[in-house]
């Protein structure tokens, strides 16, 4: 008996000292837990010494990323700069902000900012879609902070974000108002394929400004492709991937100390100390075997066409040969297997027109069907004749059948809204399809 007394008594003293240890847990009142919250996040905003790094990861744009740099101050405003393009990454602009409780903490730009112009609905502003522009946020919830990382999400399309503690060196590099962006010469490279070498080693490397984009491709040890897509962003010293890329067993974070010479067409950079190239090149080491009898088959099982507005880009030059240049012109389409009333089918490159009637296939080169597929990738098309009526005089579509008939060929590249055909005599041609 005197045992189940203690027993008792034991069990009520731990259930007493339970019912006061949560007692002081939960003392104060949720809505003073979450505004003590609040101030705490506010104070380390604030006080941080050298302002914060943002990278902010666009709902929108697959793998894509921008970067930011913010001072905020406890007078609920905030100073910035942005990598969105070469004026915001020198020109500071300040907004205000408010840490506000919405279930949970949140942290909101509420003036309009760089930040916004990622979410600006006129999709001029940014590249991305009419009314939602790069689905981006501009409020943000907190999630937490790990080390030196508040880790935030997007109220609206959950994009994700990161701000980071600025070093000392990185304040002064952005408050210099200093900005690398040659590695956008990239763009002025006349061969559609590029290759990055580094170590001894070879790659294909694509920068895609719009997607924020790098993809590394190459050929492993055992001869197996590898490929590779990550989002980049500027810095002052080149370019930062987020996140770092491993290729060939060695991990890439960044390409800093970019050069540019026009001479050689050549960016020089450092990576891990090393120094790398990347230079111009006709052929890309890693080819899709299977893109260009992909791409076929894809609208000739539906039924369909692919569609190109500007046609060839030739030796640096866009719409080369003046196709949108065509009387009433609208777009282009290849249409495999395009049938006749007697029953013939021909691949067609047709011109589609508009002279206030709709649109309306007027005339086009046509090509033997279905094209020749060879081993090693590439697809050749074999010229059969024009349907139809060309315009008097026209130079657009004779210069583009000469070029889709180069006994060469061409390969397909996979892109984010279609494919590519790149012309595989030089590399220095190609035309886009959606």
């Amino acid at each position: 008996m005197l045992k189940r007394l203690l027993l008792i008594c034991f069990s009520l003293s731990v259930l007493a000292a339970c019912q006061k240890s949560d007692e002081d847990v939960f003392s104060a009142p949720p809505d003073t837990r979450l505004n003590d919250t609040l101030k705490k996040y506010g104070d380390i905003l604030a006080t941080a010494p050298y302002g914060w790094k943002g990278l902010v990861y666009p709902s929108g744009l697959e793998h894509g990323v921008f970067s930011f740099y913010f001072e905020f101050n406890d007078s609920n405003r905030v100073k910035m700069y942005a990598d969105f393009d070469s004026a915001s990454a020198i020109t500071v602009a300040e907004s205000s902000y408010r840490l506000k409780a919405l279930q949970q903490p949140c942290l909101l730009f509420d003036t309009y900012s760089y930040l916004h112009v990622l979410s600006d609905p006129d999709a001029s502003v940014n590249g991305g879609v009419y009314g939602e522009g790069l689905y981006s946020d501009f409020e943000f919830a907190i999630e937490g902070m790990r080390g030196d990382t508040i880790l935030l999400k997007g109220r609206y399309h959950e994009s994700k974000a990161v701000l980071i503690k600025a070093t000392a060196e990185e304040q002064a590099a952005y408050k210099g108002e200093k900005s690398n962006r040659l590695i956008d010469k990239i763009g002025t490279y006349l061969t559609y394929f590029k290759r990055l070498t580094l170590n001894g080693k070879s790659y294909d490397v694509a920068f895609d400004e719009a997607s924020r984009t790098t993809t590394i491709s190459w050929v492993d040890e055992s001869g197996a492709n590898q490929t590779v897509t990550t989002g980049y962003y500027y810095t002052p010293n080149g370019v930062a991937f987020a996140p770092a890329v491993n290729v060939n067993g060695e991990t890439i974070a960044s390409l800093d100390n970019l050069t540019w010479s026009a001479t050689s067409t050549t960016l020089s950079f450092t990576a891990n100390g090393n120094t790398g190239t990347i230079k111009e090149t006709a052929k890309p080491l890693v080819i899709d075997k299977d893109a260009a009898k992909a791409w076929w088959n894809e609208k000739q099982q539906t039924g369909s066409y692919w569609i190109t507005v500007e046609g060839f880009h030739v030796d640096g030059k866009d719409d080369a040969y003046g196709i949108q240049q065509l009387p009433n012109y609208s777009f282009t389409i290849y249409n495999p297997q395009f049938e006749l009333s007697d029953g013939s089918q021909y691949e067609l490159l047709g011109i589609i027109t508009n002279s206030g009637n709709g649109a309306e296939l007027s005339y086009g080169p046509a090509f033997t069907t279905p094209p020749t597929f060879r081993t090693d990738g590439r697809i050749v098309f074999s010229y059969v004749g024009v349907l139809g009526e060309l315009p008097e005089g026209e130079t657009a579509v004779s210069n583009t059948t000469t070029k889709m008939s180069e006994t060469q060929g061409f390969y397909l590249v996979k892109t984010s809204s279609g494919y590519d055909m790149v012309n595989a005599k030089d590399g220095k041609s190609w035309i886009s399809w959606f």
